[in-house]
């Protein structure tokens, strides 16, 4: 019976050590932290977005009637002037109707000229016809001629002023013509024109859709261009940063081909819609300086400064450990983890403002193994 009860007391007792091991090794036993000296610095607070290179001016070349593509003088990727020609298309029907109007136009300025010279004819008849019929009523009036003389003469000269005005007509008639005539040598001169579809600004040319032989409308997409001279990034920015952003801030431009080479940008213009789905609106920002290698729909991220401050209290972002009471960090106070709540200002990508609660040189810590948690007093130690 004894040795029964000394043995279940050994059990106990082993426990009890064991218990007593654990508590002592979770509770004192040092824990391998991660060392940071707070130190005073420039901080950058920014705001994040991600967008695609947009170019501000772009336009798809189409030409402004139907036809057969004959050549395509450009390609993908060339750079080209305004009024440069870039497409020709077949124009062998529309040089023949040019040729057929022009024929027509001087036919009708022939035509004109041989009204005129008819209207000469009449004028001179009916001035022969006035002249005669003032001489048959003066020999009327000398009783020298008689009344049926008189009656011939009269009828004469309505005849010849009736021709001098039927030939006036002609000439009014055959100028309409004339008029018509141009006009319609004019349109077909035009649409000959359109066939040579030129370049309406300087840019580049990002794509090429169609090639010699196709057949296009007006309308249909042959080429496109944008103007180089505005290229910006159309990011997505959260709506909550809406009241942080102003044109013409600063930007530092990553595009994901060079994710180590930010580029200079600047804000250029916000959006005035939100989207109802992901609550982000468009913040357009100009580059001011491109890779060598680029791509219009490439993806870039954007960091916008909204604020700037030198000389201030900096901590890295990850020793920063948030409780239901606030901010605050641990403290290396002689080899024991002390916390200590923090009021916190700007933010950066990888640092935090500290405002009250740290001081200079003060040396902060988390745990070198991430899934480990510090307890306040807890003993550590820099492995």
């Amino acid at each position: 019976m004894a040795k029964k009860w000394a043995w279940r007391m050994l059990k106990v007792a082993v426990v009890v050590a064991v218990v007593v091991g654990v508590v002592y090794w979770v509770r004192f036993a040092p824990v391998s932290v991660t060392l940071h000296q707070v130190e005073k610095g420039e901080i950058v607070a920014e705001v994040m977005g991600t967008g695609t290179l947009e170019a501000r001016v772009k336009t798809t070349i189409s030409p402004k009637i139907s036809g057969r593509i004959g050549r395509v003088l450009v390609d993908q990727g060339d750079q080209i002037k305004s009024d440069t020609l870039l497409v020709r298309l077949e124009d062998e029907e529309l040089r023949q109707q040019v040729a057929i109007a022009q024929a027509n136009r001087e036919a009708a300025q022939a035509v004109i000229v041989r009204l005129k010279t008819d209207k000469v004819r009449s004028t001179a008849v009916a001035m022969r016809a006035r002249t005669h019929h003032a001489r048959v009523q003066t020999l009327v009036e000398k009783n020298v001629s008689t009344k049926e003389d008189l009656d011939d003469s009269t009828e004469s000269l309505a005849v010849a002023e009736a021709g001098l005005s039927r030939a006036e007509a002609a000439i009014t008639e055959g100028q309409k013509e004339l008029v018509a005539s141009e006009k319609t040598l004019a349109y077909h001169r035009a649409r000959l024109t359109d066939t040579e579809v030129k370049a309406p600004f300087n840019g580049l040319i990002v794509r090429r859709q169609r090639d010699p032989g196709d057949v296009v409308v007006p309308g249909s997409s042959i080429l496109t261009l944008i103007s180089t001279e505005e290229l910006w990034i159309s990011a997505w920015v959260d709506e909550t940063e809406m009241s942080h952003l102003q044109p013409n801030q600063k930007a530092r431009v990553i595009f994901r081909s060079e994710p180590n080479r930010p580029y200079p940008g600047k804000v250029v213009r916000l959006g005035k819609e939100a989207d109802r789905e992901t609550r982000e609106f468009i913040v357009d920002v100009g580059v001011l300086e491109l890779p060598l290698n680029w791509a219009v729909g490439q993806r870039a991220e954007v960091y916008i400064e909204t604020d700037r401050k030198t000389s201030v209290v900096l901590l890295p972002a990850k020793y920063v450990v948030r409780r239901d009471d606030g901010a605050g960090v641990y403290v290396n106070a002689n080899g024991r983890a002390v916390w200590r709540p923090v009021e916190l200002g700007l933010r950066s990508r990888q640092f935090v403002e500290v405002i009250n609660g740290l001081d200079q040189d003060e040396t902060v810590v988390i745990p070198f193994d991430p899934k480990i948690r510090l307890s306040d007093g807890q003993r550590i130690v820099s492995p």
